[in-house]
C-alpha cells in the first residue's frame, strides 16, 4: 500500500502541506481533525521546560554565594580583589574590594599563591596547587582559572559580581576544602614512615652491630636501605675471625624485598657463622648454604661470596654463588677483577661450587659489594662495575673512607631504589716499629724423632728473639713441642712448624700430610698418650684444626699477648 498517497486524502493534510510550502506556521488541529504526529501535541513536560529560566539568566553571584567552596575573583596585574563569596568571608573574614591581593588576601600570600596568579595571567592557562594548609589549620586545593574581566569604575560585573575600579584580565580562584583528605594522607605517611623505620631497624638488627677486628686486616662496611617504602631488602655482610690468624669475609643478597627476604637473610647469615666454625674451604661452605637455602624457602634464591684471608699465603681464597666479582686494588693502584669461578645462586641446587684465589698482599685493598651499588636501570651492569673499578683505583685512606667514597661515586642517595651493602678490607703494608709487631718464622720438620728437640730449640730461640716474657715463652715452647710430637706420631710428611706473632697474639701452627683431624679427649691415668691436645687446650687461649688444600691438615693454637700501655 502507498501510505504517502493514501494519507494525502486525510482531512487537513492538503492545507498543512500548502502552509509548509508557503513558509507559514502550521495551525494546531481542530478538535475534530486527526493529528499529524504525537509530538505535535503539547505536554506538561515541554510546558515546564518552556517556563524554566535559562542558564544564561541565572544570577552568578547568588550561585557562587551558596556553594561551600571558597571563591575569589581578582583582576589586573596587581590582582585587585573584585569579589569573594560568602564561604570565603566565613573562612577568613570580610575582604575589601579593589585592594591588591597582597594586602586584601594575606592568606593567599602566606601560602605562596600570588606568583601562581602571575603565571595564570601571563599564560592564560589554569593552574592547580594541591592540599595547601592555610592559617587556621584547614587545607585547600586551589584552582586558578583565567577569565576575561572588564571591571568598570563603578557598577557591577557581568552576572551580578560587584567590583572595584580598573580593568583587564582576571583570575578566578576556586578553593575546595580537602582537610579530611590531607589529614588522612598525613596519617598514612606517618604510618608508612613508622613501618619503614621498623623495617630498617629489623634489617640493621640482622646485620653485625660491630665488625670483628682481625689482626692482619683493617675492615669497614656500610649499608644503605633502598627506596622510601617499608619493603627492606636482603643484603648482608659479615666478618668472622677463624683463629690461627685467618679471617672469613662474606657478603650476600637475597632476591626480592620485604620481611620474608630479610628473614631468609638472617637465617643464612647465622648459618654462615655456624659453618665458618668448621673451618671448611669456601666452596664447601657454599655447598652447605645451597642446601640450607632450599630448605628455608625453595622459591627464594640468594647470591653470596665467601672468602678466607690467610696472612701466611698473601691471597684471598673465595667461592662465589652468582655474586658480583670481588675487586682488588694492589699497592700500585692497579685494580684486579676476580671473575672466576662463579656458580649459580644459592637455592638452585645441583651445582658443585669451586674455590678460586686472588692476590692480597701488603698494601692491597679488596671490595665486596651488592648489586645495588653498580646496577642501574638505564645502564649495563658491566658499565657499573667498570665505574666502580675506576673509583677504587683512586680511592685511598682508611677502609671507612674508601667505603664512603665508593658509595658517593656510585650516586647512592637516600631515595636510591635498591639496598646497598659494601665491605672493604685492607692488608696494611707495615714497616718500622709497626712491622716488628708482625713477624713470621717457619721450620721444616725433617727426619724422625730427632725433629722434636730441633723444634723445641727453634721455638725457644725465636720466642727469645721476639722478647716475650718468660711465662709466654715457656708456654709457646711447650705448645710447639706437643703439636710437633702429635704430628710426628699421627701425621705424615711433609711437616712444618710455623710461629707467627701479631700485635695481639702469638700463633703456633703445625702442618702435615695426613687429613685426619685430632680431637681433644680425656686420657686415662694408665694411658701413655692422648694428653698433647688436652695440654695445648689448657694453656692456650684458643686452638683448632682444619684440612688444607690438596690434602693434609693444620693444627694451631694461639696465646693472647699482654696489653701494652
Amino acid at each position: 500500500m502507498n501510505f504517502t498517497r493514501w494519507s494525502a486524502r486525510l482531512p487537513g493534510t492538503q492545507r498543512r502541506a500548502a502552509a509548509r510550502a508557503d513558509g507559514l506556521p502550521t495551525a494546531l488541529p481542530s478538535e475534530g481533525s486527526v493529528p499529524a504526529a504525537r509530538a505535535e501535541r503539547p505536554t506538561a513536560e515541554t510546558t515546564s521546560l518552556a517556563l524554566a529560566p535559562a542558564v544564561d539568566e541565572l544570577p552568578v553571584r547568588e550561585v557562587l554565594d551558596r556553594i561551600p567552596a571558597l571563591v575569589a575573583l581578582v583582576h589586573g596585574p596587581e590582582h585587585r580583589l573584585a569579589y569573594v563569596n560568602d564561604a570565603y568571608v566565613a573562612a577568613f573574614g570580610a575582604r575589601p574590594p579593589g585592594e591588591p591581593a597582597r594586602g586584601a588576601l594575606p592568606e593567599l600570600a602566606e601560602i605562596g599563591l600570588l606568583p601562581l596568579l602571575d603565571q595564570v595571567l601571563r599564560s592564560s592557562k589554569p593552574r592547580t596547587v594541591k592540599s595547601r594548609k592555610v592559617p587556621g589549620g584547614r587545607s585547600y586545593t586551589f584552582t586558578c582559572t583565567p577569565v576575561p574581566v572588564d571591571v568598570p569604575s563603578a557598577g557591577d560585573l557581568p552576572g551580578g559580581l560587584g567590583g572595584g575600579g580598573g580593568g583587564g584580565g582576571g583570575v578566578l580562584i576556586f578553593a575546595a576544602d580537602v582537610t579530611d583528605h590531607a589529614e588522612a594522607a598525613e596519617r598514612l605517611r606517618a604510618s608508612e614512615r613508622q613501618h619503614r623505620e621498623t623495617a630498617v631497624t629489623l634489617q640493621r638488627s640482622l646485620l653485625p652491630q660491630e665488625l670483628e677486628e682481625p689482626d692482619d686486616l683493617r675492615v669497614a662496611a656500610t649499608y644503605h636501605p633502598g627506596g622510601t617504602e617499608a619493603a627492606v631488602g636482603g643484603d648482608w655482610y659479615d666478618v668472622i675471625t677463624l683463629g690461627g690468624g685467618r679471617t672469613a669475609l662474606v657478603i650476600g643478597d637475597v632476591m626480592g624485598r620485604g620481611v620474608r627476604a630479610a628473614a631468609v637473610m638472617g637465617q643464612l647469615r647465622t648459618a654462615v657463622r655456624a659453618y665458618a666454625r668448621l673451618d671448611l674451604p669456601p666452596h664447601e661452605i657454599l655447598q652447605l648454604l645451597d642446601g640450607l637455602a632450599m630448605e628455608i624457602d625453595p622459591n627464594q634464591i640468594a647470591t653470596c661470596v665467601y672468602a678466607i684471608h690467610d696472612p701466611n699465603e698473601g691471597r684471598l681464597v673465595y667461592a662465589s654463588a652468582g655474586h658480583l666479582p670481588i675487586l682488588v686494588r694492589d699497592e700500585s693502584g692497579t685494580v684486579l677483577r676476580a671473575d672466576e669461578p662463579t656458580g649459580p645462586p644459592l637455592g638452585t641446587g645441583g651445582w658443585m661450587h669451586a674455590s678460586g684465589s686472588v692476590p692480597l698482599g701488603p698494601g692491597s685493598t679488596a671490595v665486596l659489594y651488592t648489586d645495588g651499588l653498580v646496577e642501574r636501570r638505564d645502564a649495563d651492569l658491566d658499565e657499573g662495575i667498570a665505574s666502580l673499578e675506576a673509583a677504587l683505583a683512586g680511592a685511598t685512606g682508611t677502609p671507612q673512607v674508601v667505603c664512603d667514597r665508593l658509595v658517593r661515586s656510585a650516586g647512592v642517595t637516600a631515595d636510591h631504589d635498591d639496598d646497598v651493602a659494601v665491605l672493604v678490607l685492607q692488608h696494611p703494608a707495615r714497616t718500622g716499629p709497626d712491622g716488628d709487631l708482625f713477624r713470621n718464622a717457619a721450620l721444616e720438620l725433617l727426619g724422625g724423632v730427632e725433629a722434636a728437640p730441633r723444634a723445641r730449640a727453634f721455638a725457644s730461640g725465636v720466642l727469645t728473639s721476639w722478647r716475650f716474657p718468660p711465662d709466654l715463652h715457656d708456654h709457646g715452647v711447650l705448645a710447639a713441642s706437643e703439636l710437633v710430637a702429635n704430628s710426628l706420631q699421627h701425621g705424615t710428611p711433609p711437616m712444618r712448624l710455623r710461629l707467627r706473632r701479631t700485635d695481639r697474639r702469638l700463633i703456633v701452627e703445625v702442618t702435615d700430610g695426613d687429613d685426619h683431624l685430632p680431637r681433644r679427649r680425656r686420657a686415662e691415668p694408665a694411658d701413655e698418650s692422648g694428653r698433647g691436645i688436652a695440654i695445648v687446650a689448657t694453656i692456650a687461649s684458643n686452638w683448632g684444626s682444619r684440612r688444607t688444600p690438596g690434602g693434609g691438615k693444620a693444627v694451631w693454637c694461639e696465646f693472647a699477648l699482654p696489653r701494652t700501655t
